[in-house]
């Protein structure tokens, strides 16, 4: 069975670049029939926290994906340190005895010098008397998985044929002095345990994987199918991360973004489709295609979403919009979406419209003696389809004003603002009473 998995750390919200991986993985699941496992990286004590966790899950769940099963790396610490421990057997795993410090000084040598700055296993020479001496000094060692320096190949699922030669990079730290065990690691032994097919993430793991395909090597098994998606970015070209406090998904719900909008774009974004609303996430799965994935950069452009956020509110029939705000003390009635909907990008923006059609006179910064003019030319039959047109008709004719600014200034004194629907439609459903006594006010 294809099985995939979502490792967020709960170390932070769920950011929108970090939301795109777990959407991503969530569609090749299900386009495959397969099984799609939430996995919790926690290992970080002194950063992980259980509201963040809670957090993920509520986004996760608001958003539609729903995960087959669950794990906690943080339950499987004893598991890690068995294969720890045969790994150093059979010396693929080393201890180190460097502090940061002194890793810090021999990297800024290297890079002076000109050299890259590749751990030189300077502890793999270390003598018996050596290693005694430091943990006398109270220093703990932290391990390193010792790569094999050749080439490593791997059939991308987004990028294709990938190649790395590991002698240009370091042998990567698995476990750290205090103990705990780094994702290089962990992360392998969940993926064997659990049986996982398929990797997919973001391109600044392709080193990473090149090394985790050795590790995977050193015990026995065969690496998943790895798949690595091009790093999402803002319209300025800066990295999408929860550390700088980029778009996380509770600020897309607070912006009433719908999670079927979220899912259409990001599901599209970074493909050469055209990003288009999807009618249901059933939908998104079975146009779903990890093909139509490209290795161009991928830009997050909030403004594209809200768009496509309007699309899917201006689409809904009214008895959907007194559904989601029957808690809510709103007039607005069936003729009054129709009219106001296509200019509607979130819901909150009915209470502003109800006030506008229903509610008491808006502060406007229109002349008196103009609103004096909007009475006077006033058609004196009742409202009807030809009302404004002939209104602005009058107004055109007797005031030495343009057109165009005699339809804002009219349409600033009846609603207070300089935009909006269809005036000849609007006034209907205001009345002429109500449009008399907000001139005269």
């Amino acid at each position: 069975m294809v099985k995939l998995r979502f490792a967020p750390s709960p170390t932070g919200n769920l950011h929108v670049g970090n939301y795109r991986t777990a959407l991503i993985n969530f569609l090749f699941t299900k386009i495959n029939s397969g099984h799609f496992l939430l996995r919790i990286d926690d290992t970080d004590n002194e950063r992980s926290k259980i509201e963040f966790e809670k957090s993920i899950k509520e986004d996760l769940s608001w958003a539609g994906l729903k995960w087959d099963s669950e794990v906690k790396q943080s339950s499987r610490i004893k598991r890690y340190r068995q294969v720890l421990e045969s790994l150093i057997k059979k010396q693929f795993v080393y201890p180190c005895f460097e502090t940061p410090e002194e890793l810090l000084l021999k990297r800024k040598s290297q890079l002076s010098s000109g050299k890259p700055p590749v751990y030189d296993r300077s502890s793999l020479k270390l003598s018996p008397s050596n290693i005694e001496k430091y943990i006398s000094e109270g220093r703990k060692p932290h391990f390193r998985f010792m790569l094999n320096h050749e080439t490593v190949f791997w059939n991308d699922l987004v990028r294709g044929e990938c190649k790395y030669n590991m002698k240009n990079i370091s042998d990567p730290i698995i476990v750290r002095e205090d103990g705990r065990f780094i994702y290089t690691l962990a992360s392998v032994i969940d993926d064997i345990d659990l049986n996982i097919t398929h990797i997919i993430r973001g391109e600044d793991h392709v080193t990473n994987s090149a090394a985790q395909i050795q590790l995977f090597n050193s015990l026995g098994s065969k690496a998943p199918t790895m798949g690595h998606l091009s790093l999402m970015t803002d319209f300025e070209g800066e990295s999408l991360s929860k550390r700088i406090g980029s778009i996380s998904l509770k600020e897309l719900r607070h912006n009433e973004i719908e999670s079927l909008s979220l899912n259409s774009y990001l599901s599209l974004n970074g493909t050469s489709k055209n990003i288009i609303l999807r009618n249901n996430l059933h939908e998104i799965i079975s146009d779903f295609k990890i093909s139509d994935f490209n290795r161009a950069p991928t830009k997050f452009n909030f403004n594209d979403l809200k768009k496509l956020n309007s699309k899917f509110i201006q689409q809904l029939n009214y008895e959907e919009i007194k559904s989601r705000f029957n808690y809510l003390d709103l007039k607005i009635e069936k003729n009054a979406w129709e009219v106001i909907k296509s200019n509607i990008f979130s819901l909150s923006e009915l209470k502003k419209w109800d006030q506008i059609i229903y509610g008491e006179l808006l502060e406007n910064d229109v002349e008196e003696i103009m609103k004096e003019n909007f009475i006077k030319h006033m058609p004196e039959n009742k409202f009807n389809s030809e009302t404004w047109k002939n209104w602005t008709y009058n107004l055109e004719k007797n005031l030495d004003i343009k057109k165009s600014e005699i339809f804002k200034l009219l349409r600033k004194a009846l609603t207070g603002i300089s935009k909006g629907p269809e005036m000849s439609e609007l006034i209907l459903i205001m009345g002429k009473e109500k449009i008399l006594d907000r001139l005269k006010k």
